[in-house]
């Protein structure tokens, strides 16, 4: 049977939105299977109902555990609650609500009734806590309800503390431990109310999420450039939280900006099946993107710029006519190149940040910017310092997120804003009259054009774990593919954190090898400047090597 992945989904393809919602309400966890108990990975907690690992005592024990970390940490501001559009996260968000009301929490919700994007979330604690101190107990904090990316039968939760960022380890392993705990107890210990209650409570209030933050575009973006080049836009929200933002973006400031698709499903029924044949909004897979690309330049629908969002709008996903969908690490690289040239208001010694999974395009160019890198381990959190200062103008990691500072070097977001990143794509075809994708080519030219691939490789647990402690040490190897090994990394060069794996450089090619959280398999990362011949013995060696060391 021939694949159908870019194909669109058929009836047999869809949740059943009911049985979820049952699910959710119904099923109890398990707390002796690991996989049924609370977890925090990179971006929060993360499950489905229907596998009893997203339910909605997960959600009591969760919300209850941050009112007490935040009361621990002297957090008596407003907390402001976020939701996408995922099937699961209305009513985890109303399950958050009546335990934060019971608790005497002040909330923020949307004035709108509608979705919030994580980068709107971020934007808006940020905004509230300008100018206080880090230790003023009146510092804002927020929960955005969301799995990201994943499938319509998953829901995810996930909480930013004042800095506005995702939560480091030591916050989200204490949540996540108090969280066990307390379903352990049966949730003895959970306070909570009634929905109703919880709605007019004197704690709840209501914020304008979308207004803050469509209105302030203007302090991080060239607006004017791109209104004044009449870039033709097509925005397509892929059924997420950004469904709204889009057109608002275009009414306010007056872009010739389309909204490919305003549909909102959370079934996702209109999408196109990812290269695993699951419905899956990820707005870096061709895949997963047919449905726009095949837009571009089709019939009457002719765009400059097209642009994808996951379903919580913290990813980006750039189209354009010349080339369709680009790779996440080819736009990361023109979106640096462009903006430390062109924007005179950040630090001159502002470095640039990436994950040590993204392309070492990203090294040259910085380089040839003259700027220091600064290489971090997965994980957008470990960005948050330096945006927060303006120390760190920039922040990307390969799977298509990234922010930057605002015009003037103040903090923006301190999480992954992809309608950000969406809308410079088109700001670089008004000021540069090219494509980011013809810009690219241009990098190319420059300093190479490498080859980039991540596949999985088997593993169990322990095996995982092994991989997890590694140390340089025990890579015994002094070459790869052909040539000499110039380091062995077990810690981010950027940061001295664990990277939770290894990471194998040479002079032209390099892999990064890391336990996957949900599977029983790691994920090699590689990149060649070699070619893609080259690039399979990189992948080859990699996954020999590190099967002989974990063995």
């Amino acid at each position: 049977m021939a694949n159908r992945a870019g194909t669109v989904a058929l009836p047999s393809d869809l949740v059943d939105i009911t049985a979820l919602l049952d699910a959710y309400y119904d099923i109890s966890p398990d707390l002796s299977d690991p996989g049924q108990r609370v977890a925090f990975g990179t971006s929060g907690h993360r499950g489905s109902s229907l596998r009893a690992s997203f339910n909605e005592k997960h959600i009591a024990a969760i919300t209850q555990a941050i009112v007490e970390y935040r009361a621990g940490q002297g957090i008596r501001g407003p907390l402001f609650l976020a939701k996408d559009t995922h099937g699961l996260s209305e009513p985890a968000t109303n399950t958050a609500l009546e335990v934060l009301a019971a608790n005497g929490v002040t909330v923020l919700v949307d004035a709108r009734h509608g979705y919030t994007p994580t980068p709107s979330l971020s934007h808006a604690i940020l905004k509230y806590n300008a100018g206080r101190s880090q230790d003023d107990p009146g510092r804002a904090d927020g929960i955005v309800v969301t799995p990201s990316h994943n499938p319509p039968a998953d829901g995810g939760f996930k909480y930013n503390p004042p800095h506005g960022g995702p939560a480091d380890t030591d916050a989200t392993s204490w949540i996540a431990d108090r969280a066990n705990a307390l379903l352990e107890a049966n949730l003895e210990g959970v306070r909570r109310v009634q929905l109703q209650e919880a709605l007019s409570a004197e704690t709840t209030g209501q914020y304008d999420f979308l207004s803050s933050y469509v209105d302030d575009l203007p302090l991080v973006l060239d607006i004017a450039a791109i209104r004044d080049a009449g870039v033709r836009i097509g925005a397509d929200p892929m059924g997420g939280a950004s469904v709204d933002y889009w057109g608002e973006i275009g009414e306010r400031h007056h872009l010739n900006l389309t909204v490919v698709n305003p549909t909102v499903d959370p079934r996702w029924a209109f999408m196109t099946l990812d290269w695993d044949e699951k419905i899956r909004m990820d707005c870096s897979s061709p895949s997963a993107m047919a449905g726009l690309i095949s837009k571009v330049n089709s019939g009457d629908t002719k765009f400059d710029i097209a642009t994808g969002n996951d379903a919580d709008a913290d990813r980006h996903g750039i189209v354009t006519p010349d080339a369709g969908l680009m790779n996440p690490n080819h736009y990361l690289s023109v979106a640096i190149d462009y903006l430390y040239r062109n924007r005179s208001g950040w630090r001159p010694d502002a470095v640039v940040g990436k994950t040590l999974v993204s392309s070492s395009m990203i090294d040259r160019v910085a380089e040839g910017l003259g700027r220091k890198l600064v290489e971090v381990p997965v994980g957008f959190k470990w960005f948050v310092p330096g945006l927060l200062s303006g120390e760190g103008a920039f922040g990307g990691e390969e799977s298509a997120g990234a922010s930057f500072v605002k015009l003037d070097g103040g903090v923006w977001t301190t999480d992954k804003d992809g309608i950000l990143l969406c809308l410079l794509a088109s700001e670089i075809q008004a000021v540069t009259g090219q494509s980011p994708s013809q810009r690219y080519a241009d990098l190319a030219a420059k300093y190479g054009s490498p080859s980039y691939a991540r596949i999985d490789a088997a593993a169990n647990r322990e095996q995982k774990a092994k991989l997890g402690k590694l140390s340089a040490a025990d890579v015994t190897a002094t070459e790869l593919a052909g040539e000499t090994i110039t380091a062995k990394l077990t810690e981010a060069p950027g940061n001295g954190a664990k990277i939770g794996g290894l990471k194998v450089t040479t002079e032209n090619a390099w892999f990064a090898a890391r336990p996957s959280g949900t599977e029983d398999v790691y994920k090699i990362y590689a990149e060649s400047f070699k070619g893609e011949e080259h690039l399979k013995q990189v992948q080859a060696e990699a996954k020999a090597l590190v099967d002989s060391v974990i063995a």
